[in-house]
């Protein structure tokens, strides 16, 4: 059997159990194996590496690991960059888009509200959300790590919290969309973009007090779902402020 010694760096520990963390991992391997083979073994899967050095030299997913080779994996960098050409992740998309996997429908509706682009079903299949990922390049966000292992996904995020409030900050951190909030631009039942419509389309569906009160109305063009501006978006605005504000875990 090859050996391969391997050292994941930053964020990539994540996956790791803890009394392996941050120190060098001596890993086996039959016969011929590529980079993403050895660190996939590891726990990892190459939608969380953005650079691998394989004995000192920049490496590609497909490079071929040899017995007594030495790998160095690295996340995205966030201060010090590599050569471009040395990058095995995909460049950030110009506008956001997600795909989610079935147990995270409460982080689907929190990213719909801030109006981030977000396919989520409760009924996906595996090879189905791997297919939709690839096919209209959305970022796949999972708590399933062989998910993230199939080689037609390249965009991929395995999210760290299992609580939906702190899920819906770290991925806002992680890609940095400070920046990109839209509130209550798109449906959170169905993810279509929200048309304004007059009071008067729609005056026969609101509540007499509504009707009253309101004069600015939003329509899904999808599941013909009718918004307003009541008590309950200061109260979604209150909860995106409040979970981004929170200190990130350490």
């Amino acid at each position: 059997m090859n050996r391969a010694a391997v050292r994941f760096y930053g964020e990539t520990n994540d996956l790791l159990p803890a009394p392996l963390r941050q120190r060098t991992l001596a890993t086996g391997f039959d016969g011929p194996a590529s980079v993403k083979a050895v660190i996939e073994a590891c726990g990892v899967p190459h939608t969380e590496v953005d650079f691998v050095l394989v004995n000192g030299t920049p490496a590609t997913l497909s490079t071929i690991v040899e017995d007594g080779d030495r790998l160095a994996v690295f996340p995205r960098f966030r201060l010090l960059e590599p050569d471009p050409g040395d990058r095995l992740l995909p460049e950030p998309l110009a506008e956001p888009r997600f795909a989610l996997d079935v147990h995270l429908g409460r982080l689907a509706g929190y990213l719909r509200l801030a109006g981030f682009d977000t396919a989520y079903r409760n009924d996906y299949s595996d090879p189905e959300l791997a297919w939709l990922s690839h096919r209209e390049d959305r970022t796949l966000i999972t708590r399933d790590r062989e998910l993230l292992k199939r080689a037609i996904v390249t965009r991929g995020y395995w999210i760290r919290s299992t609580q939906p409030r702190r899920q819906f900050a770290e991925v806002v951190r992680h890609f940095g969309l400070e920046r990109n909030l839209r509130l209550f631009t798109r449906c959170a039942r169905c993810n279509c973009v929200l048309e304004a419509v007059s009071k008067g389309e729609v005056a026969k569906r609101l509540p007499q007090r509504v009707e009253r009160s309101m004069d600015l109305f939003l329509r899904c063009p999808g599941c013909d779902r009718v918004y307003w501006e009541g008590t309950h978006v200061e109260r979604i605005r209150l909860f995106i402020r409040l979970a981004l504000e929170e200190p990130e875990p350490s």
